[in-house]
């Protein structure tokens, strides 16, 4: 079995098709997910669309992009959202240097409150970061300093030095569809590297189709493409690669239960 630990099925793409697109992954071996929240605006749809299907879970949080708009100054807005069952993580939050779409104070404020957010409840931090890596660690260890944090960096495909940083910090990797480009090969090399017991898989849908997907809406099925090329990457076999990261998924997303064989198999075709 196979986990998608970061889609957005409750943005419009998925509107009036998110049974088929849930049956058409669980077909494809997916049988969990996480909807990510990036307003928390959003959080009472997001809920509502992980309480309508079994080993669904979603998270609570506000992207960078949105810091001008909802951005968080006071982590106990978040953590009122996590009492929640099937809230399992906080973000995604992090700094986004890229686009620039909120000032970057604002974000950095936003961030702050989700670590601490996250260290108040345990739950991990889903941390979005580009162009930004410096600041992203430094405010990851100082959120360490001041007690347990642990979380992933999402969407990595940013550099080596990030990716061994956050490794030391505790943190996990996920990886997304981005793996799979052409033009990737550096992303291979730096996965090849990494230890398989921090490795998520993801696809950050609606975005960042895989190949040989390219070119179409992405959707969480998409997942066993991304795990399919890192298995080739890691020299492992699928089946392998798919017990490793999920292992992984649930060993940091503790709040998250696994699915037990017997349950797998009602939830996914044959």
């Amino acid at each position: 079995m196979l986990v998608d630990s970061h889609c957005h099925l409750d943005f419009p793409d998925f509107a009036g098709e998110r049974d088929e697109v849930v049956r058409r992954a669980r077909a494809a071996g997916v049988g969990a997910f996480v909807t990510i929240c990036t307003k928390l605006s959003h959080a009472a749809e997001i809920r509502e669309i992980a309480a309508s299907y079994d080993a669904m879970w979603c998270s609570v949080g506000v992207h960078p992009h949105n810091a001008d708009e909802e951005g968080v100054e006071d982590p106990a807005e978040i953590v009122a959202l996590t009492e929640f069952p099937k809230v399992v993580g906080i973000g995604e939050s992090g700094l986004d240097y890229f686009y620039d779409n909120s000032d970057r104070a604002a974000q950095r404020r936003s961030f702050q409150s989700h670590i601490e957010a996250a260290r108040d409840t345990g739950l991990p931090l889903i941390v979005h970061t580009r162009d930004a890596d410096e600041d992203t660690v430094a405010m990851l260890r100082d959120g360490m300093a001041d007690g347990r944090l642990k979380g992933l960096i999402h969407c990595f495909s940013t550099s080596r030095e990030l990716a061994e940083k956050s490794i030391e910090l505790g943190f996990y990797i996920s990886l997304s569809g981005i793996l799979t480009f052409k033009r990737a090969e550096e992303l291979r090399e730096i996965a090849r590297d990494l230890p398989l017991d921090r490795l998520l898989v993801e696809t950050d849908a609606p975005y960042l189709s895989p190949v040989p997907k390219r070119g179409k809406r992405n959707e969480p099925a998409f997942v066993a493409h991304t795990a399919a090329c890192l298995a080739e990457v890691k020299g492992l076999a699928p089946d392998e690669l798919a017990e490793a990261t999920t292992a992984n998924f649930f060993r940091l997303f503790e709040k998250a239960r696994p699915v037990p064989p017997a349950a797998q198999a009602s939830i996914i075709p044959a």
